[in-house]
């Protein structure tokens, strides 16, 4: 183990500077004032974040050679796959608390900048149990092989988001106004602050990425040791992830098989890591089995459509917590 990172400390920054910058544009510009996010809106940008995912594998290619450039796209494929399969738990969850439409991009941008505090934290912790304790590896491959059984194993149920305990603590520790107020999280009502059922969702949209960071991140270590790529891969593909739920939110029941695939790609990173130590398995055949089961399970999605359950919507309960 124990890779040189491509990341110097000029690239770190220069990184974060650049994807804050886009945040800023995105939601200081484009998506400014509060609105309905066409396909048409939101296929464009899915376009722009693919496109500038490329560019930015192109620059570590011709800085930094082919595998560097592999490992990054491999990441970022493995990343984008789960998320796919995530937008239906973030459907869910707006769903559940009957958001306005309009409000669905605030919500999701504002995860972003979040999940980029805590993957950062998540991936430096991790970058560093690998390198300190070489057994760590097998540990992260044991626990992608069993998630990916998991998957295969279990037939998908509801999501239940009044369950999250974190939705639990929050409702008790915090007070809320029962209706959307505009897109503010918070408002003044007789001289105290209280949270709008908008903080609510966007505190359980918070912690479900925790719960996504537990498979994605070892997923993409199986791939490469390399914090920077881990972390870089991670973000372009967490960054496209609004735009793409608006391209694919009438499309998410649709991709039944989905969970097929990723299950048999999370098994396949984990028994990577686990033989690693004996069987070095080229990234590019990394990168060409990744894409082929992803893509094998979103064409038999899409040839032999199952139908799946409808979305389980429960009254909102944004208002019954008062502290």
């Amino acid at each position: 183990m124990g890779v040189e990172s491509i990341g110097s400390a000029a690239m770190w920054i220069g990184f974060t500077i650049f994807v804050l910058a886009m945040l800023a544009l995105d939601l200081g510009v484009f998506h400014r004032k509060a609105h309905v996010v066409r396909v048409r809106e939101s296929l464009a940008w899915t376009l722009v974040w693919i496109l500038l995912s490329l560019l930015f594998g192109a620059f570590v290619f011709v800085r930094f050679g082919e595998d560097r450039a592999l490992e990054f796209l491999t990441g970022y494929l493995i990343e984008k796959a789960l998320s796919v399969d995530n937008l239906f738990v973030f459907l869910v969850i707006f769903s559940y608390f009957s958001v306005p439409p309009a409000l669905h991009h605030k919500v999701l941008a504002w995860g972003i900048l979040g999940a980029l505090v805590m993957r950062a934290v998540f991936i430096v912790v991790g970058a560093a149990l690998l390198q300190r304790f070489h057994w760590f590896i097998y540990l992260f491959g044991g626990f992608l092989v069993f998630t990916g059984i998991k998957i295969l194993v279990t037939r998908g149920g509801e999501v239940h988001p009044e369950r999250n305990p974190v939705l639990r603590l929050f409702r008790r520790l915090v007070r809320a106004v029962p209706d959307y107020r505009g897109s503010r999280f918070w408002v003044i009502e007789r001289a105290r602050w209280h949270a709008t059922p908008l903080l609510m969702v966007l505190v359980v949209v918070e912690a479900t990425d925790v719960v996504f960071a537990v498979d994605s991140i070892p997923a993409i270590f199986a791939v490469t040791e390399d914090p920077f790529i881990v972390y870089s891969s991670n973000i372009f593909a967490m960054l496209g992830l609004r735009a793409l739920y608006f391209v694919l939110a009438g499309m998410l029941v649709k991709l039944v098989y989905l969970k097929v695939g990723l299950g048999l790609v999370l098994a396949f990173v984990g028994v990577k890591m686990l033989v690693a130590d004996l069987v070095k398995i080229p990234i590019a055949v990394s990168l060409g089995i990744v894409a082929a089961l992803i893509g094998a399970s979103v064409a038999a999605s899409l040839l032999r459509p199952a139908r799946r359950p409808p979305l389980p919507i429960h009254p909102p309960h944004g208002g019954e917590s008062t502290a």
